[in-house]
């Protein structure tokens, strides 16, 4: 049997690196080929939440494959069909917007692009401070488009934050597996 080779595309919400990387490893575990993707801010910011070069050596060397991290390397993922998937989490209110409205001028939304010419599924792990507020528009539509999946998500801090959403990165394997079967993993709101 050919394993099923997942993109992993993470864009800049740095706070839910912690959380994401994990996924990737058991993804790795579960025996899915992994090519991971970064945004040029996750690529190259360091923030609070750590270096941008640490984040790259612990998923090259997770992976044991280079960080697609630009529009030129990302291109190719459409005409040649290497994915059977492509996950974007941490998918920020940018690239959600960016999705929704069919601009492509990142490494992560070509790489969406080049993958839904193909008719294969896309799963967003969404991670905004503002997906209650401006970026609800976005979720709505992409809600609608064929091939576009979601982790599901919950209210992040509703008291502190009542716009922010982020998705149960612990779901990430079972929402693989069902965008896969083209049904999205419900209940999708927690």
């Amino acid at each position: 049997m050919t394993k099923i080779t997942v993109g992993f595309a993470m864009c800049g919400s740095f706070c839910t690196f912690s959380d994401i990387i994990p996924q990737i490893s058991l993804l790795l575990e579960n025996d899915f080929d992994v090519v991971p993707i970064m945004s040029q801010t996750a690529y190259s910011l360091d923030t609070r939440f750590g270096k941008a070069d640490d984040f790259i050596q612990e998923i090259e060397g997770i992976c044991k494959r280079k960080i697609i991290c630009t529009i030129n390397e990302a291109e190719p993922i459409g005409p040649k069909a290497l994915l059977d998937i492509l996950v974007i989490a941490p998918c920020t209110g940018n690239t959600l917007g960016k999705l929704a409205n069919g601009i492509t001028d990142t490494s992560v939304t070509m790489a969406a692009k080049a993958h839904l010419r193909n008719g294969r599924p896309v799963l967003l792990g969404i991670s905004t401070n503002d997906a209650l507020g401006t970026c609800a528009k976005n979720i709505g539509q992409l809600f609608n488009y064929k091939n576009i999946y979601f982790i599901p998500m919950r209210q992040d801090n509703a008291q502190n934050k009542p716009n922010s959403v982020i998705s149960d990165f612990s779901k990430t394997l079972s929402a693989i597996n069902e965008a896969l079967q083209g049904r999205q993993l419900q209940p999708v709101l927690l």
